[in-house]
């Protein structure tokens, strides 16, 4: 899996609607105020789920709460840090976590079927790089990590919110962009794609606008190379476009 190592650059690839996740609230980011960026769905596991859910999740997961994490510690090991805010199922997550070994891998998801799925894709391929955290991402941003703890940020197909009056819940605005700016190390990337040509436009606006991200011009510290998902073949008939914004934090 190579690092394309281009910035903003769009690429015929598609993707599905992603699930919808758990009932949201209406508190938002405490530092940010906005409302959670996701919308609701009920999910029950199956039994296979629940039995790899209670062997792996007290190992690997954690809720997210007001409670710094030692990165290090939690993986038993230094190492460059990532996190991908909504995983989904862990398609994607699993498939570059196994082609960066050497990365400390945290997924964020609020959805606990797509986090069951994950973690019986992590079992069965025998996944050693990858933790997982259910809740809402900003929290995660906000008080769980620390300023230049991370050496890159995935943000795989927001939810676009499209009609205008939902635009406020949309999780790629300027203040989230400000926040993940200064969690991110200098030389740190933010890599984000989307299906949606508007959301893309929006996203492009925002993130060009934080001063301290600018276009990646020096070698990337990790892969922007996505797997492509079941979904995103079946997409691909119809001819969806996806458009990948990268940016670097500056040096």
């Amino acid at each position: 899996m190579g690092d394309n190592g281009r910035v903003n650059d769009a690429r015929s690839t598609t993707h599905s609607p992603r699930p919808e996740d758990e009932r949201p609230t209406d508190k938002g980011s405490r530092l940010y105020p906005r409302v959670t960026s996701f919308r609701s769905r009920r999910g029950a596991l199956t039994a296979a789920q629940q039995a790899t859910w209670d062997t792996l999740w007290p190992k690997i997961g954690r809720d997210v709460a007001d409670e710094h994490i030692d990165v290090d510690a939690w993986f038993g090991r230094s190492g460059p840090a990532i996190l991908e805010i909504g995983s989904g199922t862990g398609t994607a997550t699993t498939a570059m976590a196994k082609a960066e070994p050497h990365v400390n891998l945290m997924a964020v998801e609020v959805y606990r079927p797509g986090l069951a799925q994950t973690l019986q894709q992590i079992e069965r391929d025998d996944i050693e790089n990858i933790r997982l955290l259910r809740g809402d991402a900003m929290d995660v941003l906000e008080n769980m990590l620390t300023s230049e703890s991370l050496t890159g940020v995935r943000v795989f197909f927001p939810d676009p919110w499209p009609k205008a009056r939902h635009h406020k819940r949309r999780l790629l605005q300027g203040p989230t962009f400000a926040m993940i700016a200064d969690r991110l190390k200098p030389g740190g990337v933010l890599h984000v794609a989307t299906d949606h040509a508007e959301y893309a436009e929006w996203i492009a606006e925002a993130g060009n606008a934080e001063p301290r991200l600018s276009v990646l011009d020096w070698e990337s510290p990790m892969t922007h190379e996505r797997p492509v998902t079941k979904f995103e073949g079946k997409a691909q008939l119809v001819g969806s476009s996806v458009t990948e914004l990268i940016w670097g934090k500056s040096r």
